[in-house]
C-alpha cells in the first residue's frame, strides 16, 4: 500500500492532472483502504497550507477602490438588471417564460473564410503561372550556363596542350 501512495497518483488526483482511469482506481483505493484516504486527506491539507503561505495578498487599499467602483455604478443609476422574463401569451404553459425582445442583443457573425474577388484569383493564377516559367527558365539558363563553363575549360586544356 505504500507503494501506491508513493506512486505520486495521489498528488496527480489533487493537483487536477489526473485522468479518469486514474480517478476511478483511487476512488477505489480510497474506499478499500483507509491509510489512502488519509493520505489523501493529509497531502489535500498540505497543498492548501502551501497555497495559503504562497498567495499574494492584494495591496491594503484595493477594496475600497472596489467599493467606490460599485457605488459609482449604484449613483449612476446604471447598476446591471437582472433579465425580467414575461409568462408566454397562450397562458396554457404557466410556468415556461420567455424573454422579451428588448432583452435580446443583436450579434452579427463574421465568417473566418477569407473572400477574394473574382478577379483576383485569376492574379494568382496568373502569379503561380508565371512563377513556374520563371522557374522553369531559371533552371534552363543554370544547366547551360555550367554547360558553357565545362566547354570553355575543355578548349582551356586544348589550348594548353597545343602551346606545349
Amino acid at each position: 500500500m505504500k507503494e501506491y501512495i508513493d506512486s505520486g497518483i495521489l498528488e496527480v488526483f489533487v493537483m487536477g492532472a489526473a485522468t479518469d482511469e486514474e480517478v476511478r482506481e483511487l476512488m477505489y483505493m480510497k474506499a478499500k483502504y483507509p491509510e489512502v484516504d488519509e493520505a489523501l486527506k493529509q497531502l489535500e491539507t498540505d497543498m492548501e497550507k502551501i497555497a495559503g503561505e504562497m498567495a499574494i495578498s492584494p495591496p491594503p487599499h484595493m477594496w475600497e477602490k472596489i467599493e467606490d467602483e460599485i457605488d459609482g455604478l449604484i449613483h449612476q443609476g446604471n447598476p446591471a438588471q437582472p433579465i425580467k422574463f414575461r409568462t408566454s401569451d397562450d397562458g396554457r404553459n404557466k410556468h415556461k417564460k420567455t424573454p422579451p425582445e428588448d432583452q435580446f442583443i443583436p450579434i452579427e457573425s463574421e465568417s473566418n473564410h477569407m473572400r477574394l474577388h473574382k478577379s483576383w484569383r485569376w492574379i494568382f493564377a496568373a502569379v503561380f503561372v508565371l512563377g513556374k516559367i520563371f522557374l522553369g527558365f531559371a533552371i534552363y539558363f543554370y544547366l547551360e550556363n555550367r554547360q558553357t563553363r565545362q566547354q570553355l575549360q575543355e578548349l582551356k586544356t586544348e589550348i594548353r596542350e597545343l602551346r606545349k
